[in-house]
């Protein structure tokens, strides 16, 4: 069979993934029964522990490895006709838009983590800067919300290279429990701060393009859509951004020697690279994605809070990064999926949430700890086949 043959015969295990989950995400959202919903995530639970068992999910990583740009293309209409359904859903509309944000975010974590090896535990804390950089910029500038947007990623960049001064003089775990100490810092600096609202937080101003506001339904004829689906558009434009960057970084020289770094600190730097400036660079750009994923969250959500962005909040972006696989971006907009959606339709769970992100995160690390979609190995030729 020659390689066009492979790669189509490739496409079609990515393809009946997609239209199954598409049906199945669908069926999930609508549901409303709590006996229904327990019933589809039990289904789910199984449909993956047999795709497990049988070892079908090194098909689908390959299929989308080998057949990217198509599944990538089939993934955004599913996206898109799940958009539609839940078109005057509001409830629905506001998770997929957290699903969209959320998986922007992990994917700069995964620029962090996944590439360079840099360990970085207070990813809320930085998409919180971005929140809290939206709030302040809406409530006593008149900046343009776009400018805004980019301004929460510059903020969070900022805050990310000072803490890169002692992480940079640290390794291993002792670089960890540094973000680890700046995410418990950072929500009591906010609780102590009355300027940014203390304890009570603060509003966020919708956003507002071109006189357009986001905050107020769309009526195209005589169907009513939500006012989530303005920001459903935009979302979907920052996490199609984010993922083309992250793919980018990772096949570019940039990202070989983030891989380099990551794999052997010592190796690498015999080579000629510069260690601190590749470290700093992984983080800046991780947290570029994350600040601005976080402005655009809070003027979705409408309201920043202290108790948003814990430690513990940025425990459950870690769960993500687990979950999926760490270093593969489609594994991370699939574990992100799961994270969001699960929770917030078990309501009979909702004080138990942070204990099923544990327990979800203990059974990958025991059952496979390289993440439900594990990054392949670089292939350095890409155009080669054997």
């Amino acid at each position: 069979m020659t390689s066009k043959g492979k790669s189509r015969a490739a496409l079609w295990p990515g393809l009946a993934a997609l239209a199954t989950a598409t049906v199945y995400l669908i069926a999930l959202l609508a549901a409303e029964r709590q006996a229904l919903i327990i019933s589809l995530i039990g289904v789910g639970i199984a449909a993956v522990t047999f795709i497990a068992w049988f070892r079908l999910f090194d098909d689908l990583s390959h299929s989308f490895v080998e057949n990217e740009d198509a599944l990538g293309a089939c993934a955004l209409l599913a996206v898109v006709a799940i958009a539609a359904y839940f078109h005057d859903d509001h409830f629905a509309m506001l998770l997929i838009v957290t699903v969209l944000l959320y998986s922007a975010a992990t994917l700069g974590l995964n620029i962090q983590f996944g590439y360079a090896g840099v360990l970085n535990f207070a990813g809320a804390s930085f998409f919180g800067v971005g929140a809290y950089t939206s709030a302040v910029l809406g409530t006593y500038t008149a900046v343009p919300h776009l400018i805004v947007l980019a301004a929460g990623g510059v903020a969070a960049a900022l805050v990310g290279l000072l803490l890169m001064l002692p992480v940079l003089r640290t390794r291993g775990h002792y670089a960890a429990v540094v973000t680890i100490a700046f995410a418990l810092l950072f929500k009591t600096f906010l609780e102590v701060n009355d300027v940014l609202g203390g304890p009570q937080g603060m509003q966020v101003k919708g956003m507002k393009l071109l006189n357009w506001s986001f905050n107020d339904n769309v009526e195209v004829g005589p169907i009513s859509l939500s006012f989530y689906m303005n920001y459903f558009v935009v979302s979907l434009a920052l996490l199609i951004a984010a993922f083309i960057l992250v793919r980018r970084l990772e096949r570019s020289w940039i990202g070989l020697n983030l891989d380099a770094l990551r794999l052997d600190n010592v190796a690498a730097s015999c080579f000629g690279l510069n260690i601190a400036r590749w470290k700093i660079t992984a983080f800046l750009i991780g947290n570029v994605l994350i600040g601005v994923a976080g402005a655009l969250y809070g003027m979705v959500g409408g309201f920043v809070a202290p108790n948003n962005y814990t430690f513990a909040d940025s425990l459950v972006f870690v769960s993500i990064l687990l979950l999926g696989g760490i270093g593969n971006p489609w594994g991370v907009v699939v574990a992100t999926i799961i994270v969001v959606i699960i929770p917030e339709k078990l309501q009979t769970l909702q004080e138990y949430r942070f204990l099923l992100y544990a327990l979800m995160v203990t059974a990958i690390l025991l059952f496979r700890p390289q993440g439900l979609m594990p990054r392949r190995v670089r292939r350095y030729f890409p155009e080669w086949q054997p």
